[in-house]
């Protein structure tokens, strides 16, 4: 088996979007040198401006020939490109010896690059960000309270579900705020779900169709299943003995999204690319985001195992913050989480190979209260 490369010191943030925030300034206080790579060395530099953090990251501007021939045995990179470029930076890291890490889904085309990287004693860390990440984290961490206190080998049911959104703070009349390509947003949308209800798969070929309303914390959204949720029944490592009811991961939004996105939903229905795209920059034009605007996130993972007589154990994670004036909401929850990760690959405690941020209920835990130790707040309640 091949020795895990030893981290560097050097980790190469790639990308300087909406999603770059204090995890940024986190890995310039631990990391031994940090390099941000964006479109041009000007705008990289201004990027650091903004951020306060001038002087303790070094500018760079992004050529995939140039990032490749700067990376050193042991570096991280830090990818916060489109995931569809993920691939080639991780092809490029099996090359120079260094490790890689993103928010990202860990996609085929990435998938493709993880042998190679484990046994050139590579880590490669994924699904590190909000969600997928510290949803990833809440889930393993209720499993792991409700499998100490029901056991493994009880046979019970359960009922999972994981609902985030990233909204607007004060919602209006279309209920949204883009904080991400709207393309990307519509496509999602026109993406099927599989799930689990009523022990039942269930297939919606319209999400959109399959919204309910949720109350969190005594407020009402509307949430409905997202991308395929039934993988991370056997990914989250529930009981064989458990049965499943329920088991939805999904998208939240503010009450009253569906009815207003009616004539979006109508396109989507209709629509062919072309439609879509000109619907996409139509809707960007008239609703877009401003300095005076703040988004709100809202994460709610929530477990309920029912092992009969009377024995019902159910436990809920609940994230809820604000964006304010120097970082976004959105930023917070996804640079942060995935720093975290970054400085595990830097100290040793990620060994070589593929990781969706942590993976155990112990390694969960762990991460949930460095992330408290890191400013990120979050609720736990427990009983029924």
């Amino acid at each position: 088996m091949t020795d895990r490369v030893p981290a560097s010191g050097t980790v190469h943030w790639v990308g300087a979007g909406l999603s770059t925030g204090s995890g940024l300034a986190a890995l310039c206080a631990t990391a031994g040198r940090v390099l941000l790579w964006h479109r041009t060395a000007d705008r990289a530099a201004e990027a650091l401006a903004r951020r306060g953090l001038t002087g303790r990251a070094e500018p760079r501007a992004l050529a995939p020939d140039v990032l490749a021939a700067a990376l050193e045995p042991g570096d991280v990179v830090v990818s916060m490109l489109p995931a569809a470029r993920h691939a080639g930076l991780l092809a490029a890291c099996v090359r120079a010896g260094a490790h890689f890490a993103c928010s990202s889904y860990a996609a085929p085309d990435l998938l493709a690059h993880t042998d190679a990287a484990r046994a050139a004693g590579l880590t490669v860390l994924t699904e590190a960000g909000l969600d997928p990440g510290v949803d990833h984290l809440f889930a393993h961490s209720l499993i792991g309270r409700a499998r100490a206190r029901i056991g493994a080998h009880t046979p019970a049911s359960y009922r999972l579900t994981s609902y985030c959104g990233g909204i607007p703070a004060v919602p209006d009349g279309f209920r949204y705020r883009f904080s991400w390509a709207p393309l990307g947003v519509l496509n999602a949308l026109r993406s099927p779900a599989r799930y689990l209800q009523d022990g039942t798969e269930t297939r919606a070929g319209r999400p959109w169709e399959a919204t309910r309303p949720l109350v969190l914390a005594g407020e009402r959204f509307e949430a409905y299943p997202n991308r395929d949720s039934v993988p991370f029944i056997t990914r989250y490592d529930l009981p064989a003995a458990w049965t499943p009811h329920t088991f939805v991961r999904g998208t939240l939004r503010p009450d009253g999204w569906r009815e207003a996105w009616e004539p979006v939903f109508a396109e989507l229905t209709e629509g062919d690319d072309e439609r879509i795209a000109a619907l996409a920059r139509k809707l960007a034009a008239a609703y877009p985001a401003t300095k005076a605007d703040r988004d709100r996130v809202v994460l709610s993972v929530r477990l309920e195992v029912d092992a009969g007589r009377g024995r019902v154990w159910t436990g809920a994670y609940l994230l809820d913050l604000t964006g304010g004036t120097e970082e976004s909401a959105m930023a917070r929850c996804v640079s942060r989480p995935l720093a975290l990760g970054v400085r595990h690959i830097l100290d040793g405690s990620l060994p070589a190979g593929l990781h969706r941020a942590a993976e155990t209920p112990q390694r969960a835990d762990r991460w949930l209260a460095e992330l408290v130790d890191d400013g990120l707040e979050f609720t736990l309640t427990l009983g029924q």
